[in-house]
């Protein structure tokens, strides 16, 4: 499973649970089998959310989906503007 699907099944604060328990010393070995993860989805979510609060780790998913709402947004109106140009150029 990826990193991102992963994400999806496991709240918020289930993944700060998780990296707490990695800086209070447990082992990663052992915190991996408890929580039945992968190595990469631990340190992917060490990389990406090392440090964080869970209200931060919400406002950051909102965030994430207004910014690939606003990417999609972005696309449509570049390529209906491509549509408009091109049609205007051959009435010329």
């Amino acid at each position: 499973m990826t990193p991102e699907l992963i994400d999806q099944a496991v709240s918020e604060s289930q993944i700060v649970g998780i990296l707490k328990q990695g800086e209070t010393g447990i082992p990663v070995a052992e915190i991996l089998r408890q929580h039945n993860i992968s190595k990469a989805t631990y340190f992917h979510w060490r990389a990406k959310y090392a440090g964080a609060s869970v209200d931060e780790l919400k406002r950051l998913k909102e965030l994430e989906a207004e910014n690939t709402k606003l990417k999609r947004m972005y696309a449509e109106l570049a390529l209906e503007n491509a549509a408009i140009k091109d049609v205007l150029s051959r009435k010329r």
